[in-house]
């Protein structure tokens, strides 16, 4: 786990570099204009968006570890070269390449706490190192803070922040290539019959495990199953708001009349927020069963609290517009319940890569279209902005209340089918074996060929809410 959060720390360290960026001069050196701006932001995700098939191949077909150390020091050097960048071209050549090599972070993590973990943990775990986007958003902002205060020389402030972030990424990368395990089966700080019971700790529950061939039976039936795009729908509406709010929040700050560095430190109690409710929401999600779902609607909902009273505030009234801005963030607890949901729901390797693909492609979607609703001229009231981000939130809570309601209705016909009823939600290190006719007790971890079914081939498996 601390791999994985120090690694996503530097992910959205990096990616977010651009919003610290455009308060430190970079708008006025590049000449940008216009919606250009928007378009630096929507770039980074047209790139992954573009690479997110070719990802979910790559992640089944080579060592997982290795694949993502190798993503993680290319993107640093890509970086350090927005520092390089002179035209608003040259900006946004670096920052497609910036998404199209962050793009196998997220979908690989998931792929790993899957490998890893039971399905009762997976909340808790893709909560862990997914509040290393605060932790490195916080972090991120006091860099700026510190270039800020550089004094003139032959480097603007924003090329510095570049180069620094880069190269700090560069580093952590190269040291991921000897410490991130490929699978459990090959993690050397753990001895062999550690690496077996953990192996058959997993595979107890959900019989699936790392292939390095690509499934096309697996590959269609994630294209027909309706959970790939309840989530691709779920997620590629909320990240039209995610493109607003991690993209502009900065400016957004500025805009209400406060000063550039008073803007970057303001960042990070919204930064401070994000953190608490992701952690919150994936504890309580851990603790209580059935509850994942529910979360993520309550988050939406507490959001477009925030959003409703944003548009009904004066412009003079800089605390309460921020406090609003503050609470828009809680829809943030969604994406790791999201990622928890596929570790769990989706059965089969080549399955889950290709639903993580579908997911992602939707979070790309989102992504690119957001920045369009940010126009510079509606400051400080971003009426076209918050009034879409009000309604997106209204929606979101609803596909998730239906989906909600799909998976409990799967979980009751396979009850019924079997005459039995499997509790999907384990307490805290019980393991489930999901086979029960092999004759194997629950304590028996022995794994003599592991198993690659599908949820849907598994019928003893059970759907999380």
């Amino acid at each position: 786990m601390p791999l994985l959060v120090v690694s996503y720390m530097l992910q959205y360290m990096d990616k977010v570099s651009l919003s610290n960026a455009m308060v430190m001069g970079i708008t006025t050196d590049l000449g940008l204009h216009g919606t250009e701006s928007s378009w630096l932001s929507s770039m980074f995700y047209l790139g992954y968006l573009a690479a997110s098939y070719p990802v979910s191949i790559l992640l089944v077909r080579f060592p997982l570890g290795r694949t993502l150390a190798v993503a993680i020091v290319l993107w640093g050097i890509v970086l350090a070269c927005h520092a390089a960048a002179s035209t608003f071209t040259g900006m946004m050549v670096t920052r497609t390449l910036l998404g199209v090599l962050e793009s196998p972070i997220s979908p690989g993590f998931t792929l790993i706490t899957s490998m890893w973990y039971q399905p009762s943990e997976h909340a808790a775990r893709h909560g862990l190192w997914y509040a290393g986007n605060s932790m490195g958003a916080s972090v991120g902002s006091l860099i700026a803070f510190g270039c800020a205060h550089l004094q003139n020389g032959t480097l603007s402030r924003w090329q510095v922040l570049f180069l620094i972030l880069g190269c700090m990424t560069v580093v952590w990368g190269a040291a991921l290539l000897m410490l991130l395990p490929d699978s459990p089966l090959t993690a050397k700080f753990l001895r062999a019959e550690e690496r077996l019971a953990l192996e058959g700790r997993v595979q107890a529950r959900q019989k699936t495990s790392k292939t390095n061939k690509w499934s096309r039976q697996q590959f269609w039936e994630a294209l027909t199953d309706p959970k790939s795009w309840f989530l691709f729908w779920i997620e590629g509406t909320g990240c039209l708001t995610n493109g607003v709010l991690s993209n502009f929040s900065s400016l957004i700050l500025a805009s209400f009349g406060f000063t550039t560095l008073t803007t970057l430190l303001l960042n990070l109690p919204i930064y401070f927020f994000q953190f608490s409710v992701v952690l919150g929401s994936v504890w309580l999600a851990h603790r209580t069963p059935r509850s994942r779902i529910i979360l993520t609607v309550v988050g939406n909902l507490v959001a477009l609290i925030g959003a409703v009273v944003l548009l009904k505030l004066p412009s003079s009234n800089k605390g309460g517009r921020y406090v609003s801005l503050l609470l828009m963030n809680a829809s943030i607890n969604g994406f790791p319940l999201y990622l928890s949901l596929i570790s769990s729901n989706v059965g089969g390797f080549t399955k889950r890569a290709t639903v993580n693909a579908i997911f992602f492609v939707g979070y790309c979607a989102g992504n690119v279209a957001g920045p369009q609703l940010y126009i510079p001229a509606e400051a400080p009231k971003y009426t076209t902005a918050f009034t879409s981000m009000m309604v997106i939130f209204a929606v979101d809570a609803v596909l998730l209340l239906l989906f909600r309601v799909y998976l409990d209705q799967a979980n009751k016909k396979r009850d019924r089918e079997q005459g039995i009823y499997i509790n999907p939600e384990p307490k805290d290190g019980e393991v489930i074996n999901a086979a029960p006719s092999s004759g194997r007790g629950h304590d028996d971890l022995e794994i003599e060929e592991p198993a690659d079914q599908t949820d849907w081939e598994n019928r003893s498996f059970r759907y999380y809410l």
